[in-house]
């Protein structure tokens, strides 16, 4: 049976980490667009806003940055209640400060178990700048303090309400070829890569310590239209410039505005056009 995505909840419930890209402000124009289907794939889960939004039975969610899945697999853990409790103790007044942060920052950088490296990683995304993920060439993750005015409230109901959603989900640490080729009848697949550079502009790409360059955003359009052949709907987010018109030849494309908030410069963040690409 095939479901309409359109989520049942008027109101979907939010992301509980800041994610550059993140899809919260556009799922008016995401999820209404997106295939029926069984189970939805998507191989750059990021801060998770489509699958909160979208309604299906199962879902297949990943990502490349393994900081990102292990804390959403805590979350989805029989140990849950208890990384709550250890991910709360980090928002208090005694790590407001950009000492405090450098600290927390050193230390997940050195590596803990799992449950504090995630809760680590969930103050570091509240705490540090503009919501930023970034790491340098060594894969050590080099986002500076964010000088927050006030300790950031401990998002509490998102946690409970994304953990409660995920119950459907598995999540894996995995790259998006090999995420996209478990890909089955009945199966939708939602690709939010990192973006192409804007005609004349450039894009935020430093997720990982590899990045992400033209080559593989050629695979990806390559394994969209192998799927689709297959009778496996794809659907990829990208900005509207002439590389993605290129890539996605011989897909329904819908073009839209987003207002993008990346850049540090308030003038900076304005409404740039963005387009979905869907293979089927």
């Amino acid at each position: 049976m095939k479901n309409h995505p359109v989520s049942q909840a008027t109101s979907p419930c939010k992301p509980f980490v800041k994610w550059v890209g993140g899809k919260s402000r556009i799922l008016q124009h995401v999820v209404p667009r997106l295939p029926g289907g069984r189970r939805l794939i998507e191989p750059f889960v990021g801060g998770g806003a489509v699958f909160l939004g979208a309604n299906f039975e199962e879902y297949l969610l990943s990502d490349s940055n393994s900081h990102l899945i292990e804390l959403y697999q805590e979350l989805v853990s029989d140990r849950r209640d208890e990384f709550i409790e250890l991910a709360q103790t980090f928002f208090d007044e005694k790590y407001l400060s950009a000492a405090s942060y450098a600290r927390v920052r050193t230390a997940f950088n050195r590596g803990q178990d799992r449950a504090t490296r995630a809760a680590q990683f969930l103050y570091l995304n509240k705490f540090g700048f503009n919501g930023l993920c970034r790491y340098n060439k060594s894969g050590a993750f080099n986002v500076p303090y964010g000088h927050p005015l006030r300790v950031p409230g401990f998002p509490l109901k998102e946690i409970l309400a994304f953990s409660e959603k995920a119950k459907r989900a598995t999540f894996i640490n995995d790259d998006f070829a090999s995420v996209m080729k478990r890909a089955q009848a009945g199966d939708v697949v939602y690709c939010d890569p990192p973006y192409l550079d804007r005609d004349g502009a450039k894009s935020f790409t430093a997720y990982g310590a590899n990045g992400f360059d033209i080559k593989r955003q050629q695979e990806l359009a390559q394994l969209a239209k192998e799927l689709a052949l297959r009778g496996v709907p794809v659907v990829i987010s990208n900005h509207d410039c002439g590389a993605a018109r290129e890539l996605y030849a011989g897909a329904e494309i819908h073009t839209f505005c987003a207002r993008r908030s990346i850049s540090a410069a308030g003038a900076r963040r304005g409404a740039v056009d963005e387009l979905l690409a869907i293979f089927r």
